[in-house]
């Protein structure tokens, strides 16, 4: 297990724990009273922790390297009914979107979203996640496709944001997602987003229009990364973690301000201590939607989903 800075205490008290257990397999010194001691004191220590988290800490544990990816999602709720689609019809197939269609619960469904990388390998091969035009196009020819068949959709967001190298602009990297968007709000199936880990700017946008939203406790979903709004404003990193506070990028933000649905909840310490359970979660909030969902009519659930998002936001004439 790989441990981020504000976890150092718990990484302690584990070790401690350990350390307990082996000096009473390895001599007849009675450890029971102590190793139990240390068991209470870590049980309070991770409560505090992880019940207390700042945005920033949020963010952090949305990148944690042992954290499921959407692939792992897709594994966990379908098993051997995915079957993955590539290309775009158009230049080439993108590696950081992948989709298809699987059967969760007996219901098929069309699952799209950003695929990062294990390690220095993967990610590279998955280009950190961040998709090109041919991405976003992918995904559109499977939405559309969903569409024809009469097969929901459900998007999974997790990216840093869409590629945003010179040769990603010369193939419409803006009009890809763009056109996404336009498409997404007229689409005659029913669409569930869950936002699995980063939510970051247009690049999330580009398959978050959704019916219903949803974020994992510990994910986020703003225009703008905190470490990039810190060399924007103050012209260092040094200040993500304000910028993370300044944002409002946390589920809890993006509930309050109804620019999400709800929030699953995550075991405590994040998805990756108990990945069955996270999946588990997701697997209750998707088909409970759906049953929700597809009750509606065609006309019913076009006209909601863009009724949702013209009540986003403020304004003053």
């Amino acid at each position: 297990m790989e441990y981020l800075d504000f976890e150092l205490p718990i990484k302690e008290l584990e070790d401690q724990l350990d350390k307990c257990v082996v000096i009473g397999q390895e001599s007849d010194v009675d450890v029971t009273n102590t190793c139990k001691q240390i068991e209470k004191k870590l049980a309070e220590t991770k409560k505090n922790i992880y019940k207390n988290l700042t945005a920033w800490q949020r963010v952090q544990l949305s990148r944690h390297p042992s954290r499921p990816y959407t692939m792992d999602y897709i594994k966990a709720l379908c098993g051997d009914t995915f079957l993955e689609l590539f290309g775009d019809r158009g230049f080439k197939d993108d590696k950081a979107m992948v989709g298809g269609l699987g059967k969760i619960d007996g219901q098929s469904f069309m699952i799209i979203g950003q695929q990062k990388g294990y390690n220095t390998k993967t990610r590279q091969y998955r280009n950190f996640g961040m998709a090109n035009p041919e991405g976003y196009r992918k995904a559109l020819r499977l939405m559309k496709m969903a569409e024809k068949f009469g097969v929901p959709v459900i998007t999974l967001i997790d990216t840093p944001g869409a590629y945003p190298g010179l040769e990603a602009e010369e193939r419409g990297q803006g009009e890809a997602i763009a056109r996404n968007i336009f498409e997404m709000f007229r689409l005659k199936v029913p669409i569930i987003t869950i936002i699995v880990g980063e939510g970051a700017s247009g690049g999330a946008l580009g398959i978050g229009v959704g019916d219903r939203v949803f974020m994992l406790e510990n994910t986020w979903y703003s225009v703008i990364s905190p470490e990039s709004c810190s060399s924007i404003l103050w012209r260092s990193w040094e200040y993500k973690e304000q910028a993370a506070e300044a944002l409002k990028l946390t589920p809890n933000d993006m509930k309050k301000q109804k620019l999400i649905d709800d929030i699953i909840p995550e075991p405590l310490g994040g998805a990756h201590y108990d990945r069955e359970t996270t999946f588990k979660n997701v697997q209750k909030v998707i088909s409970g939607t759906f049953n929700e969902l597809k009750k509606l009519s065609t006309e019913d659930l076009i006209m909601q989903r863009m009724d949702k998002y013209s009540k986003m936001g403020e304004f003053k004439e």
